[in-house]
């Protein structure tokens, strides 16, 4: 393959370059090499790969682009093992902003933990994203105390973003719970009725001109809960549930803003920590989840019961993955009583925009059959149910 290789053009070699960092490993068992005359930014790319995805050292193992004789290029010398932060500089220059956040979500995930924790200078070179969140709070008892300060900024930005994402949908599907079968004068945009206003205009079409002439716009009427709604967030603080919980305990803030609900938090193992005085400051919720340990979903269910005074006007949201640590059937017993109660509950394998839920599926059906809605959706779509039950 080497003879072939020789006789190609420079354009040839590196398409075929392009092709080996698609191919990796697979080029190689077919002795696929592209030999000298490759652009250094392969082999610097080749480098980087190596380094994250574990196959080498990252000195350029990965792809064959190893050129014989010669010096490697990138600052990387020959037997060289590359850092943390020339890999992070690398990726830096060579891959554009959207690539560059995909791979340092991969070396959060795969290389370089400790290093980065304790080197505050590298942490702040990683582009804070939901991955370094996850990161940040299962290990952070490695963390120095300047690497602290600087992971609870971290976190506190990160939380910011998502709570400006999410509130856009998640407010207006909740507050106000527009009545659709009522009509009001209050001009509120947000309210306008378009297919009536639109219907009871057709009269005054204007053929000629191609225009609807509007003489009068209807506006749904806002219903006004003089009792609030109360909304219970159960936080599972197993592992496997980290992602939820960063998610859920966003959503909670933003519960806690909105004028007709009153929102309680607690994060549950086989104890229960109640946090609803912290409701609306997340990244302390956040820095208080102790991940590990055992699981009794049943307890944190009659938590729940105990902070209920109004059944009909309450609602418990409980994200867990209904691995439950007693007898299940106690755990269906409590969610058949709190049913019967009149409390609507909704379960969350998990919540979040790229969630991957691994949940018990056999308990969750038949807590499903006692009532309580089981869902693996995006905030949005809670928000949605949610609004649908406040709505009635």
């Amino acid at each position: 393959m080497s003879a072939d290789v020789n006789n190609l053009t420079d354009d040839q070699r590196e398409r075929l370059a392009r092709w080996r960092l698609v191919l990796g490993k697979a080029a190689e068992q077919h002795g696929i090499a592209c030999g000298a005359g490759v652009s250094s930014d392969y082999r610097r790319v080749e480098q980087l790969i190596g380094f994250l995805f574990g196959e080498g050292d990252g000195s350029g193992g990965r792809l064959g682009l190893t050129p014989t004789g010669g010096e490697r290029t990138g600052g990387v010398a020959p037997g060289h093992a590359m850092t943390v932060p020339e890999w992070i500089d690398g990726v830096s220059e060579l891959f554009p902003h959207s690539a560059k956040e995909v791979l340092e979500r991969e070396l959060v995930q795969r290389r370089g933990i400790r290093e980065l924790l304790e080197q505050p200078d590298l942490l702040e070179r990683i582009e804070p994203n939901v991955e370094l969140v996850k990161t940040l709070l299962t290990h952070r008892d490695l963390m120095n105390e300047k690497t602290r300060v600087l992971a609870r900024k971290i976190i506190d930005k990160v939380v910011r973003e998502l709570t400006e994402k999410m509130k856009l949908s998640v407010e207006p599907a909740i507050t106000g719970a527009i009545r659709r079968d009522k009509h009001a004068p209050r001009r509120v945009y947000r309210n306008l009725d378009l297919p009536t206003t639109v219907r009871r205009n057709m009269r005054n079409w204007d053929a000629e001109r191609g225009k609807l002439l509007v003489d009068r716009v209807w506006y749904h009427a806002a219903e006004r809960n003089r009792r609030p709604w109360h909304v219970i967030v159960a936080v599972d603080q197993s592992g496997s549930m980290l992602d939820s919980a960063i998610f859920s305990a966003v959503m909670a803030s933003i519960f806690a803003e909105l004028p007709a609900v009153r929102t309680s938090l607690f994060l549950f193992d086989t104890e229960i920590a109640d946090l609803s005085d912290r409701v609306g400051q997340p990244v302390d919720v956040l820095l208080n989840i102790q991940l590990g340990g055992g699981t009794d979903i049943t307890r944190a269910l009659q938590y729940a019961g105990q902070l209920i005074r109004e059944p009909a006007r309450t609602i418990v949201v409980l994200i867990t993955d209904f691995y439950e640590g007693r007898d299940e059937r106690d755990l269906v017993r409590q969610a058949h009583l709190l049913a019967e109660s009149g409390v609507r509950m909704i379960g969350l394998g998990a919540l979040g925009y790229d969630a991957r839920p691994q949940y018990n599926k056999p308990i969750a059906r038949k807590l499903r059959k006692v009532g309580m809605d089981v869902l693996v959706c995006t905030p949005e779509k809670l928000a949605e149910v949610m609004g649908h039950i406040i709505r009635g």
